[in-house]
């Protein structure tokens, strides 16, 4: 059994859900009208391709789903832009499939996302809210289909951004887009604390603008945390367009379809640094 040092999160079941197919959906229908020779387009995640890309989304819901890594034969390790056993376990999925034309990936991935499809209502909300490993430390099941959200709609961005396609106004505003914001906001007591090494006493305010507009605050009083409002003027302001601050945070460049202004308000400093810090998924 997994144990969590900190407080499980118990989130709305169906609300998740309902996002992740969202996304699921939205990912089927732009591969569908992507022609063969365009899956091989470099994203921009090194080394991978949107082929690459689609074979991890494969590759992560075949294992939720019961299926074994399968071994490449190739020492994954010692690629360059493999970081850590997660890594790894992605670049075996990736070049086990890597001859795969794109019918057949994109069969491939309609298969797996509706066996995901068909279990994930079935989970009991004790299965649903029970503790599991997830990529961000021992939370709840229900946490980690959160993150797939996440790194679903990061990855059809991804995708998106290879095609010259990004994604309208009206896109960055469904359900998948919210929730993976939301993901995004649970981590920054620790970007701002831990990474950004924000002092005592301070009170960074994110203020994004655009289709994913809203503002994430954290506190550090004693340890930073995420919190609904401050109990006196923020002493950082950090403001810029949503879409480009998910893809700082997802070790991303700036994409030319959005602003790329950042402005600070307060303790310029302390902002640059947080900024400089975004990057923190693994």
């Amino acid at each position: 059994m997994v144990s969590s040092p900190r407080p499980v999160l118990e989130l709305n079941q169906t609300e998740v859900l309902d996002a992740l197919f969202a996304v699921w959906d939205d990912i089927e229908r732009l591969l569908a009208t992507v022609p063969a020779a365009d899956w091989r387009r470099p994203t921009a995640l090194p080394g991978w391709s949107i082929h690459d890309v689609v074979a991890h989304i494969i590759g992560t819901e075949s294992m939720l789903a019961g299926t074994p890594t399968p071994e490449s034969g190739v020492d994954v390790a010692a690629l360059d832009h493999v970081r850590n056993p997660i890594g790894e376990l992605n670049e075996h999925w990736i070049v086990t499939l890597r001859d795969e034309t794109a019918e057949a990936m994109l069969g491939r991935y309609r298969e797996v996302i509706a066996r995901r499809r068909a279990t994930l209502p079935q989970l009991s909300a004790e299965e649903w809210n029970a503790v599991t490993a997830t990529p961000a430390g021992p939370d709840s099941y229900g946490r980690f289909m959160r993150i797939r959200i996440f790194d679903c709609w990061i990855h059809e961005q991804d995708i998106r951004q290879a095609l010259g396609r990004p994604s309208t106004d009206e896109e960055l505003t469904g359900p998948a887009a919210r929730q993976a914001l939301d993901e995004i906001a649970a981590s920054m007591g620790f970007v701002v604390g831990k990474l950004g090494k924000a002092p005592a006493g301070s009170r960074v305010a994110f203020e994004l603008t655009g289709p994913l507009a809203r503002t994430i605050r954290v506190a550090v009083d004693g340890r930073a945390a995420v919190v609904e409002e401050f109990d006196a003027e923020p002493t950082t302001v950090i403001r810029l367009d949503g879409l480009q601050f998910t893809r700082l945070c997802g070790g991303r460049p700036l994409c030319g379809s959005r602003p790329s202004a950042i402005e600070f308000d307060g303790d310029a400093q302390v902002g640059q640094r947080v900024v400089d810090n975004l990057n923190y998924v693994i």
